[in-house]
């Protein structure tokens, strides 16, 4: 202790862990490294942060992004070596870059004096992850760690979130200096829309005979759906959700419609259009809600958005209002203004419409489930598990064919329940995200869907989730291929198959040599047992499904129009 008051002699190390402290850290994941043994040799003498030792940097950040996106909170992911441990973290932090997720990645750098002379694992760490967050840090002296770190988190956590990095050189963190007391960040306030917006919005709203709000990732990300469902009920209008962001609203409210676009479901998507007014809340109408094309939103409609990111608005599509503006705040002054008018003309024949067609939807999706086939059909597979699944459960997905199948297929109750790589695509995402997600929301059930590709890469993370008793159950839909490429040379390509199927090891009995628990189903009446038994078993579970290899779809068809033509 140092004789100033209020100061104290630390190592970077040590102070980078107490910065963590600070800042309310519970849980850190990481892979150690001989570049940051003062890091981790600090948070070895810390019991208030809980370290998760994973097999691999990229899925040990998707762990870190699934863990931030369930509470909000950043997600620290520690790249203990220099060189190849910084370089396995850049798809993870990509894919949290995609997603807007506050991750914060700290890699172990070559010491100062090594810069620039061909060291050993020597590259540009700064360049490396600039293009991928929203802003990356070199730390030079030991002095500046505070300071930076506390600019992290605060940038991480600043509307729009999103991930940041930061390099820690060896001799930054092996060298002491003296601090004062640090300081925990206070969270950045939300810009508000003007009276005047708010007034023009509601004119234009109740002008209007097919309105419909489309909510996004700023409703599900601020759990906004009681205000969203206020404010539809008050006007008797229909609500969808943005692609990804099915779990925005609650499945058993009256008045949604579940995912729009071109990975939605055909009633939402017919809605939005034949909207003439689309109110979008915390949503920038991107590619996978519209494929930035009016084939899936009305070219006449009168579009209000309402996004926290001021580059968002009329991106895409013209818009007759813009509001950089939380959405949440928005939906709620919305609704204060128009419960205060005597008569509100509310609207009767779309909606009726709407939900005469949604209800036939729901039917007809049960009743079209093919649970008699021989061989396990994805429609089959999804029925049970809406029909199994605790209402309280979280589902983590990968990209593939029969996950964006499942996206609009699956009931959420509760957000945040849907956690998926739809902006980056990430195959090899959803096993290691849910354990994230498990340990933000260790009370409730995660479920983990992923194809047998996808599985395949991140199976190592099995350790992990044994080692730390995490204990969610992963669904491996095994149709022995990349499934989504594989339909694209069925249909575009003359069935001229290469790369395309896989063979790989008994699931089941991998997951029990790693000390998980196995589970392999080839019927589908043997799925709902098996689910309540991986559900019940105290232990990871792997349920491998063998489903029908030729259940396949291929979702990106606008990506071989040309083959069509030829």
């Amino acid at each position: 202790m140092n004789n100033e008051k209020n100061t104290r002699i630390l190592s970077g190390g040590q102070a980078v862990v107490e910065l963590l402290k600070t800042q309310g850290v519970k849980h850190v994941f990481g892979l150690i490294g001989s570049a940051t043994m003062e890091l981790f040799d600090a948070l070895y003498d810390t019991k208030d942060i809980r370290f998760i030792g994973v097999r691999d940097e990229r899925t040990g950040t998707h762990m870190a992004d699934g863990y931030a996106r369930a509470t909000g909170q950043p997600g620290i992911i520690i790249a203990g070596q220099n060189g190849p441990g910084a370089t396995n973290l850049v798809t993870g932090v990509a894919q949290a870059n995609a997603a807007f997720s506050p991750v914060i990645s700290l890699a172990g750098a070559i010491a100062t004096e090594h810069v620039g002379k061909d060291a050993f694992q020597e590259i540009d760490q700064q360049a490396l992850f600039e293009t991928i967050t929203k802003k990356t840090w070199s730390i030079k002296q030991t002095n500046k760690i505070p300071e930076i770190l506390n600019e992290a988190f605060n940038l991480a956590l600043t509307p729009r979130c999103g991930p940041v990095h930061v390099n820690l050189p060896r001799d930054v963190l092996a060298n002491s200096d003296s601090f004062s007391k640090f300081k925990k960040i206070k969270k950045a306030t939300n810009p508000i829309a003007s009276k005047e917006n708010i007034s023009k919005a509601i004119d234009i709203i109740l002008s209007s005979s097919q309105p419909v709000i489309i909510a996004g990732g700023g409703i599900k990300n601020t759990q906004a759906h009681e205000e969203v469902v206020k404010l539809a009920k008050i006007l008797n209008i229909p609500i969808v959700s943005s692609a990804g962001h099915g779990d925005a609203i609650p499945f058993n409210e009256n008045l949604y419609a579940g995912q729009m676009g071109p990975r939605g479901n055909p009633i939402a998507s017919k809605l939005v259009k034949k909207a003439d007014v689309i109110l979008a809340l915390g949503t920038r109408l991107g590619f996978n809600s519209t494929f930035f094309s009016y084939e899936h939103i009305n070219k006449q409609a009168s579009i209000i958005q309402v996004d926290i990111e001021p580059t968002a608005l009329g991106r895409y599509f013209p818009i007759s209002i813009g509001m950089c503006a939380d959405a949440k705040t928005v939906a709620k002054e919305l609704y204060n203004k128009i419960s205060l008018k005597k008569e509100i003309n509310k609207i009767e024949k779309w909606t009726k419409y709407f939900l005469d067609e949604r209800k036939k939807y729901i039917l007809n999706r049960d009743a079209a489930a093919d649970i008699n086939a021989h061989s396990i059909q994805p429609t089959g597979l999804f029925k049970i598990l809406r029909e199994t699944l605790p209402i309280n459960s979280s589902i983590t997905l990968d990209a593939g064919t029969l996950c964006l199948q499942a996206t609009d297929m699956l009931n959420y109750s509760k957000p945040p329940s849907l956690f998926t790589p739809l902006d980056f695509g990430l195959v090899g995402f959803s096993f290691a995200c849910g354990l994230g997600v498990k340990l933000a929301k260790p009370d409730c059930p995660v479920i983990s869907l992923m194809g047998d590709g996808g599985f395949g890469m991140t199976i190592s993370e099995l350790s992990t989730a044994v080692q730390y008793d995490i204990n969610t159950v992963t669904i491996v839909m095994n149709n022995k291929s990349w499934g989504a490429e594989k339909s694209y040379q069925r249909d575009f390509y003359g069935k001229r198959y290469i790369g395309a199927d896989i063979d790989s090891p008994p699931f089941a009995k991998i997951a029990e040599l790693y000390g998980a628990k196995g589970f392999h189903v080839e019927k589908i009446y043997e799925l709902k047992d098996a689910i309540n038994s991986a559900l019940n078993c105290n232990k990871p579970a792997v349920i491998n499904v063998e489903v029908d290899p030729n259940a396949l779809y291929s979702f990106r068809r606008d990506s071989f129009k040309h083959k069509l033509k030829s």
